[in-house]
């Protein structure tokens, strides 16, 4: 597929389509919104059903194919905090921890941009390796302890109870959790939950992005601090962001379909992971601005746009 075809067939995808639909719910005042037990029990399903997935996809992988796409990721999550942090200090001209949320919601990940990517290029014919699923585990924290370091030079992180939030929060136990589980399962115990785990993966990601797509319209119209220039910014950094990562997993020998997986990953904002550990190590930071950008801008840029961009590019380089 070329990058027209690549971009038409995300735009007509179900999780895409269902995102819309629950964005333009909002728009037009609908109560469209599921109630907060059942957004719960999906994101629940999907963060497990993502670390079983890459459980068993680990049991047959070797050192030396996983050794290179791993270290990238690392250095993904290391990079790019740094950066966004950079950005906001000096261009955005943010305070120390508003600037040091922004890095924090760069550095990790969405794993909901994550599973969106994985499906499109599955759809487009372009398999991601299994492993992917543990390097999103890994790329989840490292960008939300360096964005803290950052701020730690001007005061006031309070490590203890943000290490353990980032350590013991719902995403990380449960993409970790899942990962054991798949890897040290018995194939024959494994294969009676399969059906559940992986056949209704996408029907559920549909659900999950309805909601998801209210939930970030309304967050970007209550949202008075992503200003037009933070909101270029953050784009800025999207792009840049995707498309080094897309260049450097085809480095490593990651395939086409691997390859813009991490693009989408490296590209994403956090916005379940990060806002927690800000909220509890910068309690000053601005909580609208940063959950704002990453939930109301970049995540429906990167679902609509960016996903497609990003397999182009890998195709292309691949």
């Amino acid at each position: 597929m070329n990058g027209l075809e690549l971009a038409l067939t995300n735009l007509t995808s179900p999780p895409v389509l269902a995102f819309a639909l629950g964005a333009a719910a909002v728009m037009m005042r609908s109560d469209l919104r599921l109630p907060d037990p059942i957004h719960t029990w999906l994101s629940t399903y999907l963060l497990l059903a993502i670390g079983l997935k890459g459980g068993v996809a680990l049991r047959s992988v070797s050192f030396s194919a996983f050794a290179g796409p791993a270290l990238v990721t690392i250095a993904i999550g290391v990079v790019t905090p740094i950066i966004a942090f950079a950005m906001a200090r000096r261009l955005l001209t943010l305070a120390p921890s508003d600037a040091g949320s922004f890095a924090a919601h760069f550095g990790s990940v969405s794993v909901v941009t994550f599973t969106a990517a994985d499906v499109f290029a599955a759809e487009a014919g372009f398999d991601a390796e299994g492993f992917m699923t543990s390097l999103v585990a890994m790329l989840e924290i490292p960008g939300i302890i360096v964005a803290l370091l950052l701020v730690g030079r001007h005061g006031g992180t309070r490590w203890g109870a943000t290490l353990h939030e980032v350590l013991t929060g719902r995403s990380v136990l449960l993409l970790v959790g899942g990962l054991v589980i798949g890897a040290v399962a018995a194939d024959d115990s494994f294969a009676r939950v399969e059906p559940f785990f992986l056949d209704l993966f996408t029907g559920i990601l549909v659900l999950f992005l309805l909601d998801m797509g209210a939930t970030a319209a309304s967050r970007l119209i209550s949202s008075r601090s992503v200003r037009p220039r933070v909101v270029t910014a953050g784009l800025l950094l999207a792009v840049s962001f995707g498309v080094t990562a897309v260049i450097a997993g085809t480095a490593v020998g990651l395939s086409v379909g691997g390859a813009a997986v991490l693009g989408a990953m490296a590209a994403s904002a956090s916005y379940i992971a990060a806002p927690a550990a800000v909220r509890t190590a910068l309690p000053d930071a601005d909580p609208g601005l940063s959950l704002g950008l990453a939930l109301g801008v970049v995540f429906p840029f990167n679902l609509a746009i960016g996903i497609p961009l990003y397999t182009a590019l890998a195709d292309r380089i691949g």
